[in-house]
């Protein structure tokens, strides 16, 4: 197992979902985490959850898509956990829609959440990741960076974005020791991919066991991925064996995508 001890950890999006998994992953391997998301409540509940057999976990409420509670991030930080190496952008979410008449307003909110955000704590964060000499970036993207994904033009551009943004910081990092990379889950077993199945079932008039085998069919292995598998794999990209990787943005799915 990877170990990361002593080591200063940020995951967005740690409240739930593959975040909450990446936090509870990165903790258990000896790092201290700060997991960051809007809703106060469920942060704590998370952290609470977590923090146990010596666990250092702290619960930061701060909204990734607000700039200027962004810009407060490193300090907060400071005065908690200490100045972090490394900085995991999982925050996102899903809408979908048609492009025939697309609500402007979905656009520009999938693309302030799921890209944006990205840029601004990475912007906010990176400074440490530097002076650390030993930064880990790790983005948490989407097979739909690589492939699309029917009625979700915004989402799969965004995440396209974040791919984009991974690869060029990568080769511009690259001489400062910091890698940067990407993961790519498929669709899994989360509440986001539980709101999908809700919205499938209102839109298409099918029961919630037809949409969720539906969505389990795009996997060769005919399942919904695991949040843990995408942790493991992010807790890997953390640690010391990883540091010739960078640039790379690599799949969690059971095979459905292939590149």
């Amino acid at each position: 197992m990877t170990r990361l001890t002593g080591r200063c950890a940020v995951v967005t999006g740690g409240s739930r979902g593959i975040g909450r998994a990446i936090a509870a992953a990165l903790a258990e391997a000896g790092a201290a985490v700060a997991i960051v998301a809007r809703g106060a409540e469920a942060l704590e509940a998370a952290a609470a959850a977590i923090e146990r057999d010596g666990r250092r976990v702290v619960a930061l409420a701060c909204d990734v898509t607000d700039p200027r509670q962004v810009a407060d991030l490193p300090a907060r930080m400071r005065t908690t956990l200490g100045d972090p190496d490394i900085l995991v952008n999982n925050a996102g979410g899903a809408d979908t829609h048609k492009l025939l008449d697309h609500p402007d307003e979905l656009w520009e909110r999938m693309l302030r959440l799921n890209l944006t955000s990205v840029y601004w704590v990475t912007k906010a964060l990176l400074p440490s990741l530097v002076a650390s000499g030993r930064g880990r970036l790790i983005n948490v993207a989407s097979t739909a960076a690589k492939s699309g994904a029917r009625y979700a033009a915004a989402y799969a551009a965004a995440k396209h974005g974040v791919l984009g943004l991974t690869r060029s910081l990568a080769l511009e990092l690259a001489s400062s020791a910091v890698t940067v990379n990407a993961v790519c889950p498929g669709y899994a077993d989360t509440p986001m991919t539980a709101e999908s199945i809700e919205r499938i079932v209102s839109r298409s008039g099918r029961s919630a066991d037809d949409a969720r085998r539906a969505l389990e069919s795009t996997s060769p292995q005919g399942r919904l991925i695991r949040g843990e598998e995408v942790a493991a794999l992010v807790c890997f990209l953390a640690g010391e064996a990883a540091a010739g990787i960078t640039g790379q943005a690599i799949n969690v799915d059971g095979g459905a995508v292939m590149t």
